[in-house]
C-alpha cells in the first residue's frame, strides 16, 4: 500500500516537473517570437555600424519653446518646436566632415533639425537640454557611430541596441529555454531509471 503511495506520488511530481519544463520551453520560444519581430528589425534596420570617435565643433540651443504661429500663408512655422531645439555639429574623423550628431536612431526619425528629442513625459526639459549641451562643450571628442557605407552623412552618439545589448535580451530566453530542457530531460532519465529498476 505504501509503495502504490510513493509511485502514484512520484508520477505527479515528474508531471508537475515536465509541465514545469514544457511551460518553461514555450514561454521562451514566445520570448523569441517577440523578441525578433520587435527589437531585432531595428538592430537590423540601424546603419550606423562603427564606432569612431568625433570632435565637437558646435554646440547651439535654440529657445523656441513656444506654440507654432501660422506665417503669413497661414501655414506653421516648421522651425518652431514644443522644445529647445539642441544642435551639436561635429567633425568626423574617419572622413574629416562636419556632420549633426543625433542622440540615437530614433532621434533623426522624429525630428531631424535637432540632435535630441526630449521625451513628452520628461519634467524640466529645458534643464535637460541646457546641461547635455554643457557636456558636449566641457567635451572636445565624444563616441559616435557613423556608416561605413555612406548612405547616412549624419552621425549618432549612441545605438538603441548594440551587439552587446541585444546578447544581453537574449540571455534570459536562453537561460530559461536551457532550464526547461534540462528539467525535462532530468525526469525522461528518472522514468528510465525507474522502468529498468522495475525490470530488474
Amino acid at each position: 500500500m505504501l509503495g502504490k503511495k510513493l509511485v502514484t506520488a512520484q508520477k505527479r511530481g515528474e508531471t508537475r516537473a515536465l509541465c514545469l519544463g514544457l511551460g518553461m520551453v514555450v514561454c521562451s520560444m514566445m520570448m523569441y517570437f517577440f523578441i525578433g519581430i520587435t527589437i531585432v528589425p531595428f538592430y537590423t534596420k540601424s546603419v550606423w555600424t562603427t564606432e569612431t570617435v568625433c570632435k565637437v565643433l558646435k554646440v547651439s540651443v535654440k529657445d523656441q519653446s513656444q506654440r507654432p504661429c501660422p506665417n503669413s500663408d497661414g501655414s506653421e512655422d516648421e522651425d518652431v518646436f514644443p522644445y529647445p531645439c539642441l544642435q551639436v555639429r561635429v567633425n568626423l574623423t574617419a572622413s574629416g566632415q562636419e556632420v549633426m550628431l543625433y542622440a540615437t536612431e530614433d532621434t533623426l526619425e522624429l525630428n531631424p533639425k535637432c540632435s535630441y528629442v526630449p521625451d513628452k513625459s520628461e519634467k524640466e526639459v529645458k534643464a535637460k537640454i541646457e546641461k547635455i549641451a554643457s557636456n558636449f562643450k566641457n567635451h572636445q571628442t565624444v563616441p559616435c557611430y557613423y556608416n561605413p557605407g555612406g548612405t547616412q552623412t549624419n552621425v549618432i552618439h549612441s545605438r538603441l541596441y548594440p551587439p552587446k545589448g541585444l546578447l544581453f535580451v537574449f540571455l534570459w530566453p536562453t537561460l530559461m529555454f536551457t532550464g526547461g530542457c534540462l528539467i525535462i530531460f532530468l525526469v525522461k532519465i528518472s522514468q528510465y531509471v525507474s522502468v529498468l529498476s522495475a525490470w530488474q
